[in-house]
């Protein structure tokens, strides 16, 4: 696990990390108020989203300067370029966005847990 983390770049996936671990800190928070009866307005529940959906931007980013530099090596001839070296390249450049994508499909479900309590206890 630790290898994925380094090799998708420790900038990228140290931000990614901060987002998920503000993810689970707001899905605690707002359920533990849910579960002592307050009801939370939905700009506070759809804030759980925003973040899962940032975290989502902030991976594609990190795929896009990694692949930016790569193709800025490869341009100025700095790397003799083979297949398997061009898809090695690929794959670790998609470590980020995919850890990202985790993250928002996380914060959805903990978003629509959310949703459907405060709901479930309008009714």
């Amino acid at each position: 696990m630790m290898d994925l983390f380094y090799m998708g770049g420790p900038l990228f996936m140290g931000i990614l990390s901060l987002i998920l671990l503000v993810v689970v800190g707001l899905m605690l928070a707002f359920g533990g108020s849910m579960l002592k009866g307050k009801l939370l307005p939905d700009a506070q529940i759809n804030l759980v989203k925003s973040v899962g959906l940032f975290a989502l931007i902030v991976g594609l980013l990190g795929q896009l300067i990694g692949l930016f530099s790569a193709f800025q090596a490869i341009e100025l001839g700095a790397v003799n370029v083979s297949p398997a070296l061009l898809a090695g390249g690929f794959k670790v450049s998609m470590i980020t966005t995919i850890y990202g994508v985790l993250i928002y499909v996380f914060s959805f479900i903990g978003w629509f847990g959310l949703n459907w309590y405060s709901t479930r206890k309008l009714a």
